[in-house]
């Protein structure tokens, strides 16, 4: 893959479609039913991993010169957002950010799945003297990545360090998705490599935030789908049941909530090019969040019982929506750190924020 610029032109729209067709085959050949249940009982997908590295999605937007494709961030971020589409049962948008961040401060990125920690807001590593100490709790397949990347204080400042995840897991947990969320404890854990990244700390946050708010939207989009299509294919009465006022209702509130959960989270990457935009992310992730709860809850009332079965594909997203919006941050805490944000810069830069002016 190569770079492009997000615009309306052709060659912009073409590289899209052409991420969208190949990410749409490997997800049809790699990731049947079966590879589903298999990775929710704990089973890595290796076929499903080996055919996104075999692309190139896991490096995409790296560099040439750190093993990736120099994809624009915009388009990364694409190609992400259709991988939630399908409910991709891997750590990508992890080893995206872990990259990115590595990149950022200098380091070499390793090869396989990365994953990141802390992911809880309120959670501190240290580093003393080369060495990693501290918990981390709910860190996603923390305990099927072999490398972990942590925000963490050293002498004074904030660095990224890369760690092996060998022999830290201490209970590994599933979210709502079947996803794994591991405990690591680092007892004086040698650190690989590390170097300091300003506001690192909250970089690893921003970022995460980011990355759900785009994997959220890619999701609600899938969501919507399978809800219009149940609408239309349900018959009660004599009629599809999308013929009907009530549900017609909630199909175009459903619509409303991924619509502005898709533009929230295209002005946040717009606005994250080259690191992420504090106020954008906040709209994000709260909007994006919002839009998850209320959309899920949406497309199980239009499918009625059907939605609830492990028959029917629609829990494979919802299921992941109503996980990824606690991660990284939920909707409170950017709303909060939104409002304090615009507090702090007084009442005459308000209406400029806004308008951009």
């Amino acid at each position: 893959m190569s770079a492009a610029p997000m615009d309306d032109s052709a060659s912009g729209s073409g590289l899209r479609d052409d991420l969208a067709k190949t990410i749409d085959r490997v997800f049809e050949t790699h990731c049947a039913r079966p590879v589903r249940e298999s990775a929710e009982g704990g089973q890595w997908p290796a076929g499903l991993w080996a055919a996104l590295e075999e692309v190139g999605l896991p490096l995409a937007a790296l560099p040439e010169s750190a093993g990736g494709s120099d994809l624009a961030f915009d388009d990364a971020m694409f190609a992400l957002r259709r991988t939630a589409y399908h409910g991709a049962p891997v750590p990508l948008a992890e080893t995206m950010l872990a990259g990115r961040l590595l990149v950022a401060a200098g380091l070499k990125v390793p090869a396989g799945a990365i994953t990141v920690a802390p992911v809880a807001v309120r959670e501190a590593l240290r580093i003393e003297g080369g060495k990693l100490s501290g918990n981390a709790s709910r860190v996603p397949w923390g305990d099927l990545c072999g490398h972990v990347l942590v925000a963490a204080e050293s002498g004074g400042k904030e660095v990224v360090a890369l760690v092996s995840t060998e022999g830290a897991s201490s209970g590994v947990e599933k979210n709502l998705a079947g996803e794994p969320r591991a405990a690591l404890r680092f007892d004086a854990t040698a650190v690989i490599a590390s170097a300091p990244l300003e506001n690192a700390s909250f970089r690893l946050a921003a970022e995460g935030a980011l990355y759900r708010s785009v994997q959220m939207a890619g999701a609600l989009e899938r969501v919507l789908e399978y809800a219009l299509a149940y609408a239309n294919e349900r018959v009660q009465f004599g009629r599809p049941i999308g013929k009907f006022q009530a549900i017609q209702h909630l199909l175009a509130v459903l619509a409303g909530h991924a619509a502005a959960a898709s533009a929230a989270a295209e002005a946040a990457v717009e606005a994250s090019a080259a690191a992420p935009d504090e106020i954008m992310v906040a709209v994000a992730k709260s909007r994006c969040g919002e839009a998850a709860g209320k959309g899920a809850e949406i497309a199980h009332q239009v499918h009625g019982a059907m939605g609830f079965t492990r028959e029917h594909n629609l829990h494979y997203v919802t299921r992941r929506l109503w996980s990824w919006r606690d991660e990284f941050g939920n909707e409170t805490h950017w709303q909060t750190r939104l409002g304090r944000r615009v507090a702090s810069m007084g009442a005459d830069a308000l209406w400029p924020m806004l308008t951009g002016r």
